[in-house]
């Protein structure tokens, strides 16, 4: 009970700021609580929100499974490469500097309007972090596992297999966590600037028609799906650090 008494207090905490927030700047400009879950509820019960919503969790699925592949793929190449390690982590961080927006143009030139417009987004902001998180841990870890795994004579595949992704395990959790909730953000934006379907797409379109009860409808279902994410990748990590 005690768990549950901390994120309680948080959530009456922000529908009281939200209550009083709508009390102060009206209606028009933020919708209430109570009118919010209105629309929530409203709006489930339609076929078009579970269309948009199954189109999301398509291109987030797809967006974060080449973000793991991609990302654990070249991190463990530049963490036991040392070298190669050092010359592109610089350039990797300049490049993950860059705001993506940027490369919208390029994307949509590239991809068109559709789902593979919001996958790259998502990989675009997912792939890194895993990367630079694997490449990392693999510098960190006792070089005599290596070493033991030389002296067995272990192919490459195995070494990468049963010594290093076991060793690296922990902080991988941590990138995944990381990664899932930059990669939900990308593919965001990709249905709001590259899209006409997705809870995205839906965000945009409420906002340019003023519709503040269905942009914080969309919003409070995001808040819940990221928290819910979250938490089972925290409950993850802690699993692996144990």
């Amino acid at each position: 009970m005690k768990n549950w008494m901390g994120p309680l207090g948080v959530l009456v905490a922000a529908v009281l700021a939200w209550e009083c927030l709508h009390l102060i700047v009206g209606e028009g400009s933020l919708a209430s609580p109570s009118t919010t879950l209105v629309q929530l509820v409203s709006m489930v019960s339609t076929a078009e929100f579970w269309q948009n919503a199954l189109e999301t969790c398509w291109a987030l699925i797809c967006a974060f499974l080449i973000s793991i592949a991609g990302g654990l793929a070249l991190g463990i190449v530049l963490g036991i490469n040392r070298f190669a390690g050092a010359v592109f982590e610089p350039i990797i961080l300049n490049i993950y500097s860059l705001p993506k927006v940027t490369l919208y143009p390029l994307v949509l030139l590239i991809f068109g309007l559709g789902t593979a417009a919001k996958v790259a987004f998502g990989v675009m902001h997912g792939l890194i972090p895993i990367l630079l998180f694997t490449m990392n841990a693999i510098r960190q870890m006792k070089p005599v596992y290596l070493r033991a795994a030389l002296t067995m004579g272990l192919t490459p595949s195995q070494r990468v297999l049963r010594v290093v992704m076991p060793a690296i395990a922990a902080e991988i959790s941590t990138g995944l966590r990381l990664s899932f909730s930059l990669t939900l953000l990308g593919v965001l934006i990709g249905e709001m600037f590259a899209s006409q379907h997705g809870l995205g797409y839906l965000l945009t379109r409420a906002m340019n028609l003023g519709d503040t009860r269905t942009l914080m409808a969309i919003a409070v279902v995001l808040i819940a799906f990221a928290l819910t994410c979250n938490a089972a990748f925290t409950s993850v990590h802690k699993r692996m650090h144990r």
